[in-house]
């Protein structure tokens, strides 16, 4: 009796939650019930119901880009388990807009170095910002030492009121409210790693020879500026990878101050026998490792979850993130990814094995590696012929040495999903930049159309006449 009162209960839980079941991602266009399944789609959807940057329009979009929200209930008995302590509430990417809490003061401009045809433009740009807005402007010392800047007497008015810093010397994190990019992609690699941490918004102008990643053309950027000042605009967050290569040395302990080692890098689980060299990055595109200038195949074991999962022999691999899926993976036959599509991109360069192909693995995977906690380990194969070499977006590249007697064990490289990811204005909206930078960037899926055979076309006109 006991039990078939509470199967009557549990019945009855599950009729009333599944009965009042209503997916929020679709606005009440689905609605589920035990008895009667019953759905119901609108007969046009927008893709983007975004405005176009400067409506003063409220935001609408009709669709959510996580999709729909999954039914947890699978029959008339099974349901997912419920654990309070998991679940998460994402706002939708298409509803992210940037808002100030306070008025930004300061920004930093970022130019393309060794560029004759930036320069007009980067002077119109602080004229602007410093005369119209008042801002405080920051830019690279170096810049200001290029000679066509230098000797130009009618910029010197301006050129006294900057706020000058040194790469690697200055820290600037906590002085900058939003970021200008003057030049193609690789001024937003640039402006990602001055940012360890939390990343100002970021606008970015298309003055170089790509530009997928800088949706802003420089026609009417007064008014472009303006409105982003104001907080009238769409954010993409970019995610980025959290690296840090671990090296453990026998018999030397790594001296420590404030918690960072040899040559600013940071330390941590130090002993009397064993020291850590520990040294950490945060990448917005990729992390390569490849075979460098060895004539061999590199030989690089990828753990997942602590398991071994294959071991990478060819030219290397890639570490993406979905913004760097458009970049180098791309070039190695990976597809590519929405940057709001929330993954890692795993790709072989030239692998010996042509069944290896690219998979995306979950971007909050957990993953663990002996004493290190970080979560997503490569390892450099003891059956390796050769050692490897590692960058993070095309720089600090370094070399990974497996038969170093100083080494206690094989280095390692721990990749994760950032938590400060960085914040890219958008043009129109997340969907609409992308699908606009693989058209004019990437001349995804261009293709003369088809012709019609004339014999249809006469018979179309016959039946009409």
């Amino acid at each position: 009796m006991e039990m078939e009162q509470e199967k009557m209960t549990m019945n009855k839980e599950l009729s009333s939650d599944a009965a009042a079941y209503c997916c929020s991602a679709c606005h009440g266009d689905e609605t589920w019930s035990y008895n009667h399944p019953i759905r119901g789609r609108a007969k046009s959807r927008s893709l983007s119901a975004s405005p176009a940057l400067g409506s003063t329009k409220e935001f609408r979009r009709t669709r959510s880009l996580h999709g729909p929200c999954p039914v947890t209930t699978f029959g008339p008995k099974a349901c997912v388990l419920q654990n309070p302590q998991t679940i998460m509430h994402i706002q939708d990417p298409a509803s992210q807009r940037l808002t100030w809490n306070k008025s930004p003061k300061s920004v930093l401009v970022i130019k393309k170095m060794r560029d004759a045809s930036l320069l007009q433009p980067f002077k119109e740009l602080c004229t602007h910002l410093m005369e119209e807005n008042n801002m405080i402007v920051y830019v690279e010392k170096k810049v200001l030492e290029d000679p066509a800047i230098a000797s130009d007497e009618s910029f010197g008015a301006v050129k006294k009121k900057f706020c000058t810093f040194r790469e690697d010397y200055d820290d600037i994190s906590n002085q900058i409210d939003f970021i200008i990019c003057l030049g193609g992609d690789g001024t937003l690699l640039y402006a990602s790693s001055l940012f360890q941490g939390s990343v100002p918004p970021v606008m970015a102008f298309h003055l170089g020879s790509l530009g997928f990643l800088t949706p802003f053309s420089f026609e009417n950027f007064q008014s472009q500026v303006t409105q982003v000042i104001e907080g009238n605009a769409a954010v993409v967050l970019r995610s980025r990878l959290k690296v840090r290569v671990v090296k453990e040395l026998r018999g030397k302990k790594t001296a420590v101050h404030n918690g960072l080692g040899e040559n600013g890098s940071r330390a941590a689980g130090l002993d009397m026998d064993v020291g850590k060299q520990a040294m950490q990055y945060q990448v917005l595109n990729e992390v390569v490792i490849d075979r460098g200038p060895s004539s061999y195949l590199s030989n690089v074991d990828v753990y997942l979850d602590g398991h071994l999962i294959t071991t990478v022999q060819g030219d290397g691999v890639i570490v993406s993130t979905p913004t760097g899926s458009t970049a180098y993976a791309a070039a190695a036959g990976a597809s590519m990814i929405h940057p709001n599509v929330p993954a890692i991109m795993i790709t072989p360069i030239c692998p010996h094995s042509l069944s290896f192909r690219p998979i995306v693995v979950p971007a909050g995977v957990e993953l663990k590696v002996r004493a290190n906690d970080a979560p997503f380990p490569i390892m450099l194969s003891p059956e390796a012929r050769n050692t490897a070499w590692v960058s993070f977006d095309g720089r600090k590249r370094q070399e990974i040495r497996h038969g170093d007697r100083r080494l206690l064990s094989r280095p390692s490289i721990s990749i994760t999903t950032s938590c400060y990811p960085l914040p890219s204005i958008c043009v129109r909206d997340p969907v609409s930049d992308w699908f606009e930078s693989l058209a004019q960037c990437l001349h995804w899926n261009v293709r003369k159309k088809q012709a019609h055979f004339e014999e249809e076309e006469e018979e179309e006109e016959e039946g009409e006449g």
